[in-house]
């Protein structure tokens, strides 16, 4: 791998607006079909996991092709650069991977008027407000993001109706490696 590539790679890591740019396009896909919110941080971080693991998400594909009510095999979009580098390392945690920044980047969407959380029972649900929508919007349409945008709709079509219980069984299921990992460790792809 190039130095250059992989300065990039830690600059893109520590860039807070990359993360909320990707959380708020998987919002925006979630916007468009049920309510419009995701149901649960720890689901919206699984969803998440597979939306910055190109290489997971073609074995979740895979797998939901095979199964009867998800019959469609689709190409996952990315980039070359992808199948060796993850931009946006995740780690193992208790309950599967996890970015400890997650409950940050909510807030700073949060007080940007961009997303709104509320909690039903013990879920905190999030979802986009109007300004939030619009954003996330623009977003989807800049060249730089199209690939991402077009993985985002990929995991939300192929996941997002799931429970997050059935997305966390999915990335065990899928990725037994992570099994073997220990709680704090990085997860290579």
């Amino acid at each position: 791998m190039s130095f250059r590539i992989l300065r990039a790679s830690v600059m893109v890591e520590q860039n807070d607006d990359f993360h909320e740019a990707r959380l708020l396009l998987l919002l925006h896909h979630a916007s468009t079909r049920g309510d419009g919110s995701i149901k649960g941080i720890t689901k919206l971080a699984k969803l998440d996991f597979f939306l910055r693991y190109p290489a997971f998400l073609r074995r979740l594909v895979a797998h939901r092709a095979c199964e009867s009510k998800w019959k469609r095999e689709q190409m996952v979009p990315g980039e070359a650069f992808e199948e060796n580098t993850v931009e946006s390392k995740m780690i193992r945690f208790k309950y599967g991977p996890w970015d400890h920044r997650y409950r940050e980047w909510l807030g700073l969407l949060n007080a940007r008027g961009l997303i709104c959380t509320y909690v039903l029972g013990r879920t905190v649900n999030v979802q986009l407000t109007e300004k939030g929508k619009e954003v996330a919007a623009n977003i989807a349409q800049c060249p730089e993001f199209s690939v991402l945008n077009a993985r985002s709709e990929l995991v939300w079509t192929v996941a997002g109706a799931l429970s997050a219980s059935r997305v966390k069984d999915l990335v065990y299921q899928l990725v037994p490696e992570i099994t073997g990992m220990t709680w704090g460790e990085e997860i290579d792809q």
